[in-house]
């Protein structure tokens, strides 16, 4: 198994040294190599309008931000830190879980956030991922001092995501929210056996011991849509963002909840996280649930 981590940092370095009309001609080619991403979008997605569309910092615009901020990732070895990472939290899961089906290779995407989206710095604390797509992982960053402490962390999580997802059949028709939340919990419960308290996704950790918000996430874990999920996982102002319906939860509610019933699970059954990779969601939620009334 081989982990692919694109030299995005020499390409970023190119791109931002181009005219602002060249660079998104120019940042395709990088782009491209992860397009895999999107291969259960309809049609051809335009990797640039994606690129955008998740937060990445802009092609088509000039910020002096831009360059000082991927030397603040150069030096703080982000490329090689994920790398490293990726590689010490598959040995421990292999060890956990030897007969998993693991993908022949994982490309690995970084790229610098947007520091003028709003919602991505101050909602989203200028960190965001996708390793749910089998054979790619995404982390999209602003390098603050926190995210850049938590690079491992966010890169674990992620593959955490694309590990299960190999070997459990995430189907848009019959998934539930309850899928994802769990989905998120574990992801976290395995970032943090391996890194502690870094482990936890930032979104989450304000309303991590909000009993409210954990009763609100419990009334939809049957909800199936996945146009629902991001109100539900992510929050309201995510939900408004991409044009999907509020239902009053804060940002990171999922994330939250899915800790909380993971580490439910796992304290009741006295599993690890990586024990507990393909954990079924439904034994999940009843045995967390019966731990926690």
């Amino acid at each position: 198994m081989t982990f692919t981590v694109l030299d995005s940092l020499t390409a970023m370095r190119e791109v931002l040294g181009l005219p602002v009309a060249e660079r998104a001609e120019a940042a395709r080619p990088l782009l491209a190599q992860a397009a895999g991403m999107y291969r259960y979008f309809p049609g051809e997605p335009d990797v640039v309008e994606l690129h955008h569309l998740g937060a990445g910092f802009r092609l088509d615009a000039e910020d002096a931000r831009y360059l000082p901020a991927i030397e603040r990732m150069a030096d703080a070895n982000v490329w090689e830190r994920v790398e490293k990472a990726l590689a010490d939290a598959l040995s421990l899961q292999l060890e956990a879980t030897p007969g998993i089906t693991v993908p022949e290779e994982i490309v690995v995407l970084i790229v610098l956030g947007n520091p003028a989206d709003e919602l991505f710095m101050d909602v989203g604390l200028g960190m965001s991922g996708n390793g749910s797509v089998t054979g790619y992982l995404w982390l999209n960053l602003w390098p603050s001092e926190e995210n850049l402490a938590r690079i491992e962390a966010s890169a674990v999580h992620e593959l955490n995501h694309n590990l299960r997802y190999a070997n459990r059949v995430w189907d848009p028709t019959t998934v539930t929210v309850g899928e994802h939340v769990v989905s998120e919990g574990l992801a976290d419960a395995f970032a943090r056996q391996l890194y502690g308290d870094l482990g936890y996704t930032r979104i989450g950790l304000a309303s991590l011991a909000d009993d409210a918000v954990f009763a609100k996430v419990v009334t939809g874990l049957d909800v199936t849509g996945m146009q629902n999920f991001t109100a539900w996982v992510h929050g309201d102002a995510h939900a408004r963002r991409y044009g999907a319906t509020p239902v009053g939860l804060p940002t990171g509610a999922g994330y939250s909840a899915g800790n909380r019933l993971v580490d439910a699970y796992l304290a009741a059954t006295g599993r690890t996280a990586a024990q507990a990779l393909l954990a079924d969601r439904e034994d999940v939620i009843k045995v967390a649930l019966d731990a926690v009334r």
